[in-house]
C-alpha cells in the first residue's frame, strides 16, 4: 500500500487549487468631463477572481479524498507494483505464522518488569494525544509567528492521523485480533480482539513522515532522527507486548504511505523556494530602485518613475 499510495499522486480527486487573478480593467487618467466620459463605450467589467481558499477550508475536503483514494487503492494495483508488494504480503504473513513464537519468547522465563516499564513509556510518544499535540503545536506555531512551512506541517500531520485513525480502526473492528496476553499468545483473528493493526505504529510514522518530507529534505538529522523515533515507539509495542511484529509492520507501512501520500498531494510547492523569494524582493527594494513605464497620451505625458522603499 504503501508506494502505490505514492502513486495515487495523479488522484484527480487531490490537486491543488490554484486561481489566476485577473486584473481590473484600468481607469482612464484625466477625465475631461461627465459628458465627454459617457460618450466613449464602457469596457464590459471584468469579472472578480475567487481567492484561493485556504488550507484549512480545505483540510476537510482533502480527507474526503484521501479517504476515497486509500480504500480504493487496492483496485487500482498494477503489475509494477508487486516489486514492493511481494516482499511487504511476504513478509506479513510470514510474522503472522511466527507472531505466536517471537511473542511467547518474551515471556518465557516470565515478564521483564523493566522491559515492560521502558517499553510503555516509549510507546506514550506514538498516542494520539501525543502525536495529535506535536501536529497542533506546529499548526501554532506557525500561527503565531507567520510560519508557512510549521503551519503547512501542523495541517498535514493532523491530516494524516486522521487518514490514519480511520483506517486503522476499521481495520481493527473487521480482523478483531486477539493482544498477545490473551490465550498465551495465540493471536486468533476475529475472536474479539483490537490487536491488528498497531495504532500507535500507523500514529507515529504517519506523522514522522510528514515531518521528514517538510524538513528533511535537506537536514538528514531530522529524517533520520523522525523514522528513528517512530521505528523505536513501534518495536516498544511488540517489546511491551501491546502487539505482535505483524501488527507493527503492517502499522508502519500503512503510516509511512499514508504520511508520504498526504504531503506528495497537498503540499504547497512554493515553500520550498521562500529565501530566494525574499532575497530577489530585498534587492529590487532596497538596493535598486523600482523603475515603471509612464504613458498617457491623452494628457500627452510621457516619462519614468523610479521608486524606493525602505
Amino acid at each position: 500500500m504503501t508506494e502505490h499510495l505514492r502513486r495515487l499522486h495523479s488522484w484527480p480527486g487531490a490537486i491543488v487549487l490554484a486561481v489566476t487573478l485577473l486584473t481590473g480593467a484600468s481607469q482612464s487618467l484625466g477625465r475631461t468631463s461627465q459628458e465627454g466620459a459617457s460618450s466613449q463605450p464602457q469596457p464590459a467589467p471584468t469579472p472578480e477572481a475567487k481567492p484561493s481558499p485556504s488550507p484549512e477550508h480545505r483540510f476537510f475536503i482533502n480527507i474526503l479524498r484521501d479517504q476515497r483514494a486509500i480504500w480504493t487503492s487496492p483496485f487500482n494495483l498494477r503489475r509494477s507494483d508487486a516489486k514492493w508488494l511481494a516482499p511487504l504480503g511476504f513478509s506479513a504473513v510470514a510474522l503472522v505464522a511466527t507472531d505466536r513464537h517471537t511473542s511467547g519468547d518474551l515471556v518465557e522465563n516470565g515478564d521483564n518488569l523493566t522491559r515492560l516499564r521502558i517499553s510503555k513509556d516509549i510507546s506514550r510518544f506514538g498516542s494520539l494525544y501525543a502525536t495529535g499535540g506535536v501536529a497542533a503545536a506546529f499548526y501554532l506555531t506557525g500561527r503565531a509567528k507567520d510560519n508557512a512551512r510549521a503551519r503547512e506541517t501542523g495541517l498535514l500531520g493532523a491530516e494524516a492521523l486522521i487518514d490514519s485513525g480511520i483506517l486503522v480502526e476499521a481495520l481493527k473492528t473487521v480482523s478483531q485480533r486477539q493482544r498477545p496476553p490473551t490465550d498465551h499468545s495465540s493471536g486468533e483473528f476475529f475472536d474479539g480482539g483490537s490487536s491488528f493493526p498497531s495504532g500507535h505504529a500507523i500514529n507515529t510514522w504517519s506523522l514522522a513522515t510528514v515531518i521528514a518530507e517538510e524538513y528533511g529534505q535537506h537536514r538528514p538529522l531530522v529524517r533520520f532522527g523522525a523514522y528513528g523515533l517512530a521505528t523505536a515507539v513501534s518495536l516498544s509495542r511488540y517489546t511491551g507486548r501491546n502487539h505482535f511484529l505483524s501488527d507493527v509492520l503492517v502499522g508502519s507501512a500503512m503510516g509511512y504511505g499514508i504520511g508520504r501520500y498526504v504531503y506528495r498531494q497537498h503540499h504547497d510547492p512554493s515553500l520550498d523556494f521562500p529565501n530566494q523569494k525574499q532575497t530577489s524582493g530585498l534587492e529590487r527594494s532596497r538596493l535598486l530602485p523600482r523603475i515603471a513605464p509612464l504613458y498617457y497620451p491623452r494628457a500627452h505625458i510621457y516619462g519614468a518613475m523610479l521608486a524606493w522603499d525602505f
